[in-house]
């Protein structure tokens, strides 16, 4: 609900796709840049610790840009705001992503991948009824409504999340003598591999955000973005159920680049089209093939990074989704404003494009490390076993 709803109200107080592009840029590179902060400090001080002050922070920051944007502040004071507004929304996804890999306690299981799976369903079914919760209390009761309602849902949320105490994973603080074995969960190459396949996830969110909310105002409708894009997401969410459930043969790595080269034809014919009724379908086909690259993005993070930086590593992949989706918004809303909603279309042909070839590149970096074997980039070693 943040993204969209700060869209529409910057958009509504200053006039501008451009500037409301911009605003809900900030917000999301301010998240992307201090996802992995929090995701490292959840790993060694406990997720409640990090939750809490979290949340509320969050929704002070939120209420400071809806305070603003009603009272007619300049563009500057609304974008300043924009920043502690991104960087404090809580990375409770991570979390319960970290939460599952420690209650299974095999990466390798194929009750992971229906773990992930189960996950992402959950996370597409915000993304279903979010944008439509949003744009409705934006249009339909006043445009600051839907970061409100986002505001009082995240603090509610977040505090009912950090009250659950058993399921939290033991904390994992580094000793002087580890040095540098907890510097960074990108330091990992598999891991900066996946950020690059996440940022070109990201390009396709933001993208249709501003494009579809572009679109439906050029004919007329706007109401219906939150529709549009909810059936974007609801594709997402189905794909995310069927994948889940079935048991594949291919490995995790051939999986995700087949996923991801759907993806990217997905949405080659975005930009081309003009009519309700195509977009109606198209987000939807290119919502299939979202569930399967996240669900086996995240699969490989169980497989190649230790258990006392998963955290981490789980916000940079949904850190690189945000920032990805912050450029998109911003040059979607830029395309937007000077040619037309199909301009804005072509941001996520060309992210994904982009992130397949480097994804493409980089596969090898795809390959978990042997059972008892170091793990390169300096975050640690798994533990030496006894072979009988």
């Amino acid at each position: 609900m943040l993204t969209i709803s700060m869209v529409l109200l910057v958009r509504h107080a200053t006039g501008s796709y451009g500037m409301a592009g911009a605003a809900a840029a900030i917000t999301g590179a301010a998240s992307a840049l201090c996802a992995p902060q929090g995701g490292r400090l959840a790993d060694r001080y406990g997720q409640r610790a990090v939750l809490l002050p979290g949340v509320v922070l969050h929704a002070l920051s939120v209420t400071a840009v809806v305070v603003l944007a009603v009272s007619g502040a300049p563009a500057w004071a609304l974008l300043s705001t924009a920043v502690p507004a991104g960087a404090t929304v809580p990375q409770v996804g991570p979390m319960v992503r970290s939460r599952w890999a420690v209650a299974l306690d095999d990466p390798l299981s194929p009750l992971m991948q229906t773990a992930a799976a189960f996950e992402s369903v959950t996370d597409e079914l915000t993304f279903v009824v979010g944008p439509v919760i949003a744009t409705a209390l934006c249009t339909a009761v006043h445009p600051a409504a839907g970061l409100v309602a986002e505001a009082a849902l995240t603090l509610v949320g977040g505090m009912l999340f950090a009250a659950q105490r058993r399921s939290e994973p033991h904390t994992h603080q580094a000793s002087a003598s580890e040095g540098r074995a907890h510097t960074s969960a990108l330091s990992l190459p598999g891991v900066r591999a996946l950020a690059v396949a996440f940022l070109g996830v990201g390009a396709v969110f933001g993208g249709m955000q501003v494009s579809l909310a572009a679109f439906t105002q050029e004919v007329g409708r706007p109401g219906l973005n939150g529709v549009l894009y909810g059936t974007f997401a609801a594709g997402n969410m189905a794909a995310g159920a069927v994948y889940g459930a079935v048991s594949w043969r291919h490995a995790p790595r051939t999986r995700l680049l087949a996923a991801y080269v759907g993806l990217t034809v997905a949405c080659a014919p975005l930009w081309a089209a003009h009519s309700l009724a195509l977009l109606s379908v198209l987000p939807l086909i290119a919502g299939l093939f979202i569930a399967p690259t996240i669900v086996t993005g995240y699969s490989l993070v169980d497989a190649l990074v230790p258990r006392t930086a998963r955290t981490e590593a789980f916000t940079w992949l949904t850190g690189a989704v945000a920032f990805g989706q912050a450029i998109a918004v911003t040059v979607a809303g830029l395309l937007t404003d000077a040619r037309g909603s199909s301009a804005g279309f072509v941001v996520p042909l060309v992210g994904t494009s982009l992130a397949l070839v480097v994804l493409v590149g980089l596969r090898g970096r795809l390959v978990p490390a042997p059972s008892g074997a170091g793990v390169a980039g300096g975050i640690g070693h798994r533990p030496p076993v006894s072979v009988d």
